[in-house]
């Protein structure tokens, strides 16, 4: 347990987070939504500081990054908690566990310098901070992201977006890429499937956009969820104008058996998959890819000038045929970050 950084004190002992955009106000004893910060006798505390749950290493693709350190291993850790409530959500028994006072009492304490340590034996290029919203354990993945410059191992988030603006400032100068789930283009989906806002994920991904984090986005589609081709026009439209048309943009399909409350929903239609994507290459869009869906050549990278294949992907086996992050046949910049891994 770790006093919070990101919080305000109120009268009476309450207090008021300041990490997301949720700004909390907790009466004494009180958890914010994401289960993991507590109000202590007026004093914000973080119940998961030096408890992951979850310490494994993935390949970067998996995360998904396509664009950055592509072929690279990752060390990735996630603790309890989330601010979301994804009726979807795959991590649902760590991201939605309610009491988190408890079960980390059982967990070992890893502090962030063993986090590097372990990150650097096994070879890592990158720390991931994944498997839940990493916003929810932001003191202790500010101290690992600090530790881990100095050890030369970029850092990488995959996020809902729905941080606070003064936490994001605090982020952006140790981060160096992150995805963001760009989950519906309606506010209703947010606030009646997630448990969030769209405005502020907007202006968050355009704020990363205007740094020099590497920036790539992710969109779920779920069947009579967000499936809607004008809403995901929106999506494309807002890409191509607010974002960049060569921001990497991850298209998913669902599946209702590992989801967390939407077992009951069919799997996406494929068909439907590659007409989105027809959509967003015609709208003008780089780098769209299809996940969970048995074509690998929708999860290949082809240069946006002359359309020859520059990374073939087969499942996490990774070939590179790129020059150095160009289209080694026409010189074009294929927006491939962190070429110097090895």
């Amino acid at each position: 347990m770790r006093e919070a950084k990101y919080y305000k004190k109120l009268k009476k002992n309450k207090v008021q987070c300041q990490l997301c955009n949720h700004f909390c106000a907790l009466d004494d004893g009180e958890l914010g939504i994401c289960h993991v910060r507590k109000n202590i006798k007026g004093k914000l505390y973080s119940l998961v500081y030096n408890h992951p749950v979850a310490l494994q290493l993935d390949p970067i693709e998996k995360k998904p990054f396509f664009h950055f350190c592509p072929g690279s291993a990752s060390f990735s850790l996630g603790t309890f908690g989330c601010n979301f409530r994804c009726k979807n959500c795959q991590n649902y028994e760590i991201s939605q566990e309610s009491a988190v006072e408890q079960k980390v009492k059982y967990l070992p304490e890893v502090k962030p310098e063993q986090i590097v340590q372990q990150a650097v034996e096994a070879k890592a290029q990158s720390i991931a901070y994944t498997y839940v919203e990493p916003t929810i354990f932001a003191e202790y993945a500010l101290d690992i992201m600090k530790l881990a410059r100095k050890k030369g191992l970029k850092n990488v988030w995959v996020s809902n977006g729905f941080m606070s603006e003064e936490f994001l400032r605090d982020l952006l100068p140790l981060l160096d890429a992150i995805n963001i789930d760009l989950k519906s283009f309606e506010d209703e989906f947010y606030r009646e499937i997630a448990g969030g806002r769209l405005e502020p994920i907007l202006e968050n991904i355009k704020t990363v956009k205007q740094s020099k984090v590497h920036l790539e986005l992710t969109t779920l589609v779920i069947p009579t969820l967000s499936d809607d081709l004008k809403m995901l026009q929106k999506i494309i439209d807002f890409i191509y104008k607010e974002v960049g048309p060569e921001t990497p943009w991850h298209i998913s399909r669902f599946s209702g058996a590992i989801s967390w409350q939407l077992k009951h929903l069919p799997a996406t239609d494929v068909q439907l998959l590659e007409a989105i994507y027809q959509k967003a290459k015609k709208r003008g869009l780089q780098y769209v890819y299809l996940g969970n869906v048995l074509d690998p050549d929708k999860e290949n990278t082809y240069c946006p000038q002359c359309n020859k294949l520059a990374v073939r992907r087969l499942g996490y086996q990774i070939e590179r045929l790129d020059d150095n992050g160009h289209c080694r046949y026409c010189g074009a910049d294929l927006n491939i970050k962190c070429i110097d891994f090895k």
